[in-house]
């Protein structure tokens, strides 16, 4: 184990530790989840903790706020012992929790979410007034820019986050849990929630920063701790370590990431959007003029920030929404008026966005959602009837071959962590060998190791002379996978680049030039 940080208070800072563990252990039945680990969170210090999904930082920082009772060891509070039962313990005790799926009532203003259960009244009635006025001056003195009288349901993903900051902040935290912050951010927020908590550290507010990310562990942090298998494996001070020095100690190894080696194209177009164009919908970007055309044994990219048409161009390429004019073709063969099943029939595997609300179910086994889409079909089924040994002789193939973690095969997909869950999709949706794979965000939400190994079978697939139209907000995975880089932005495409050209530079001036262009008026 490399320890370059070791696990006592500073004798300088005069004063305890904003927060300790020590000792603690979690198991989940059989599954020990944290082993023995200890944990020093110093004041006005962000501090990582890192590690692949199903390291167990997760369940580590659940027992800090007092969701999980440890089965041993400690917890310290500015050096005294705590018991956690409940988050609101935790709460009670200084502490905020700020979870990677926000927690917040859509319906109610910023000010009303921040404020609840601590609400200002006025002779029993609720103070509206001076809940914004509350709100407004913690959003000011933090930097947060959030307005306390707008909807949360109206609000992007990054501002809720902030939401959900202001929150905790109100009620006192003095340490602060952020747990996969960066998972449903643009990279521009992603800077943006960078300086928050370098502000915050700033202020004297303890940030624990629970991230698989490590560039942004680089950029954010003043300590890390990394764990693999529940335990610790290295205890580093930010300013004295590497990239490849966190990583080895996540994931036991150094990385080879998966590069696309650009070769020859095949000239056969398997898909064909001509001149799409759609109605604006509630919640949704209204699509103008799309065409894309991803070959046989090509990576098309579709870059731009979240909301900008990409979910509407491929739920138009899958059946799942109306089109306005313009054509959908497969393989040549217009798609209109086909379904989603009869598209899926055709050669089309879809991985989404939203892997838990569509690609997946959470109380159905593994090898159940590794047959979901295919359970009417050979080998799988026949005469009418699902094959259980079918079912689990494929499932356990793929498990094996795709390295998924899991108890085994007859496991809730809900018991997998987020990285070995994604596996699980992927696996599925290349399995049957579509000639066509449309896949959102590939890598959202899982660790380096688990990334390296997706981006490797989405090549894989490529070199097999699969056709990969590929939406992903991050700029590095574009430029290591794609053929061409397409950028949106208000429903149009606004750059169409080679590989070659796509440097990052290229394509950040590109996606803020158009995202500082007029939007140009809609035609009869």
């Amino acid at each position: 184990m490399t320890d370059r940080l070791p696990d006592v208070a500073d004798p300088a800072a005069g004063a305890p530790p904003a927060a300790e563990l020590r000792g603690i252990t979690k198991r989940f039945g059989p599954v020990v989840a944290v082993d023995g680990v200890d944990l020093v969170l110093e004041r006005g210090t962000v501090h990582a903790v890192v590690g692949e999904n199903g390291a167990g930082k997760s369940t580590l920082m659940s027992v800090l706020y007092g969701l999980h009772r440890p089965d041993a060891g400690t917890v310290l509070r500015a050096g005294r012992e705590v018991r956690l039962r409940s988050p609101l313990d935790a709460i009670a005790a200084g502490l905020g929790m700020v979870h990677q799926h926000f927690r917040l009532f859509g319906s109610l203003s910023v000010a009303e979410n921040v404020v609840y259960r601590a609400e200002p009244g006025r002779r029993g009635i609720f103070d509206r007034r001076a809940a914004e006025q509350r709100v407004a001056e913690l959003s000011d003195r933090i930097g947060l820019d959030v307005d306390p009288t707008a909807r949360v349901d109206t609000l992007p993903l990054g501002v809720r986050q902030r939401v959900e900051i202001l929150k905790a902040l109100h009620r006192e935290a003095e340490v602060l849990i952020l747990d996969e912050p960066t998972a449903v951010l643009t990279p521009g927020e992603v800077d943006s929630l960078i300086a928050v908590v370098r502000t915050l550290a700033a202020q004297g507010t303890t940030v624990a920063l629970v991230t698989h990310k490590v560039q942004e562990v680089l950029a954010a942090t003043d300590r890390v701790t990394v764990l693999r298998d529940g335990a610790v494996t290295a205890r580093l001070t930010t300013a004295r370590t590497t990239a490849g020095e966190i990583v080895e100690a996540m994931i036991g190894r150094g990385l080879q990431p998966a590069v696309n080696p650009r070769g020859t194209v095949s000239s056969d177009p398997v898909l064909e959007v001509r001149d799409l164009r759609m109605a604006a919908a509630p919640g949704a970007a209204r699509v103008r003029d799309v065409s894309i055309t991803v070959r046989a044994g090509q990576v098309i990219g579709v870059a731009g920030v979240s909301g900008n048409g990409q979910r509407e161009v491929v739920e138009a390429v899958l059946g799942l929404r109306p089109v306005q004019s313009g054509s959908v073709r497969l393989h040549g063969r217009d798609l209109a008026g086909l379904g989603v099943r009869e598209r899926r029939a055709l050669g089309i595997a879809y991985v989404p966005e939203d892997r838990p609300g569509m690609g997946s179910a959470a109380t159905l086994s593994v090898a159940d959602n590794l047959a979901l889409g295919h359970h009417r079909s050979p080998p799988l089924a026949g005469r009418g009837r699902l094959s259980p040994r079918a079912v689990r002789s494929q499932a356990t193939e793929l498990v094996r071959r795709l390295g998924v973690r899991t108890a085994g095969v007859s496991a809730p997909l809900g018991s997998l962590s987020g990285g070995n869950a994604q596996k699980v999709v992927l696996a599925r949706e290349l399995h049957h060998e579509a000639p066509l794979l449309v896949v959102e965000q590939p890598t959202q939400g899982v660790d380096v190791g688990a990334g390296e190994e997706i981006h490797r079978l989405l090549l894989d697939h490529r070199a097999r002379g699969g056709a990969v139209l590929l939406v992903s907000y991050e700029i590095s995975e574009l430029r290591a996978l794609a053929d061409r880089v397409l950028v949106m932005l208000d429903g149009a495409v606004t750059a169409d680049l080679d590989a070659a050209d796509a440097t990052e530079e290229v394509l950040g001036a590109a996606m803020a030039s158009a995202r500082s262009a007029p939007r140009p008026e809609e035609g009869a």
